[in-house]
């Protein structure tokens, strides 16, 4: 049993909502699109609607993600309810992208998972995805206090915080850092309650930092350090209750961690290197020269293992291999 989803709205939203969640997320299977277009009944929208949930296996959970309350896709959608009473069916109206990713991010971390648990989670997923830029027109009961990072400084020295070793729960190489994939995809992949940039060029750059931090999805803590910084961090007992995220914008950055924090990382998944003058294409979203390949070829001689996947969904492709087009 899994969870079929239908995106259904007026017109082409829907389908361009499924297109951008693509984008994001990567292609999902079990996820059919219904638009209610000009010139269709409500007759038509309902055998549209059947349609889309007789491609789901007959076990299947139904989420319909409609876009209005009392619209016709909500109206059809719970006319199909109604006359399916043995078919786990739940309509959520409010459509928006965040609701979409979350009920990704659901499906993708428990397949064997209730539609009822997916549905809470959404829901307050799709809420905190409302939020505004300046900071200080978000009201005051949705701002949250800052995470063991930011506080660290205010814990005295010495303190031990549980075990006194930060957890690493995952690690990424991905030029462009911290974007929509990571956001949605990767961090709830990675159980983390802490997303690091460890880089020093982007810990000197003012717009990129703030960016970034901005950037955090809801729930979860975003720092940018530089290097050194970062490695004096592994060795401070205040980041003992520290689940982090790591990122890093290449390979040199990640080997100098690698190699001044033995143990520390022992896999690293290579999400997306930036093509520039002077490398050469592996695949569609990574490039590199042989300064990256000579740091990739250093790193695995000590002990690191490396996950090559956009997103959590692809299947995992071989850096060796790849690496061989470096001349």
């Amino acid at each position: 049993m899994s969870i079929g989803i239908i995106i259904a709205s007026h017109g082409e939203f829907a389908e361009g909502i499924k297109q951008t969640g693509s984008m994001v997320f990567g292609d999902q299977e079990k996820t059919e699109v219904v638009s209610f277009i000009n010139g269709d009944t409500p007759d038509d929208l309902h055998a549209k609607i059947e349609a889309a949930i007789a491609k789901f296996d007959p076990t299947d959970d139904v989420l319909i993600l409609a876009d209005l309350w009392g619209g016709s896709p909500f109206n059809q959608s719970s006319t199909v309810l109604s006359e399916n009473p043995d078919r786990k069916i739940v309509i959520l109206t409010g459509l928006n992208l965040p609701m979409l990713i979350q009920a990704y991010t659901e499906r993708m971390m428990d397949a064997s998972t209730s539609v009822d648990t997916v549905v809470a989670n959404i829901m307050k997923e799709a809420k905190g995805g409302v939020k505004v830029l300046p900071e200080e027109l978000q009201p005051a009961e949705e701002t949250t206090a800052a995470g063991p990072v930011a506080n660290a400084a205010a814990i005295p020295e010495g303190t031990v915080i549980g075990d006194g070793k930060i957890k690493i729960n995952l690690v990424r190489i991905d030029t462009r850092l911290l974007h929509g994939q990571i956001a949605t995809a990767w961090t709830p992949e990675s159980k983390a309650d802490r997303i690091i940039v460890v880089s020093d060029n982007v810990a000197k750059d003012t717009m990129r930092k703030t960016l970034i931090e901005q950037a955090a999805p809801s729930g979860v803590h975003a720092n940018v350090v530089p290097i050194k910084k970062f490695i004096e961090i592994t060795k401070d007992p205040r980041f003992g209750g520290t689940h982090a995220f790591l990122l890093f914008e290449n390979p040199e950055d990640a080997l100098a961690v690698v190699e001044a924090c033995p143990g520390l990382i022992t896999t690293i998944n290579v999400g997306s290197m930036a093509h520039s003058t002077g490398k050469t294409m592996l695949n569609s979203v990574l490039s590199a020269d042989k300064t990256d390949k000579e740091a990739f070829e250093k790193m695995g001689s000590l002990g690191v293992s490396f996950d090559v996947r956009k997103v959590p969904t692809d299947s995992k492709a071989n850096l060796t291999e790849l690496l061989k087009k470096v001349k």
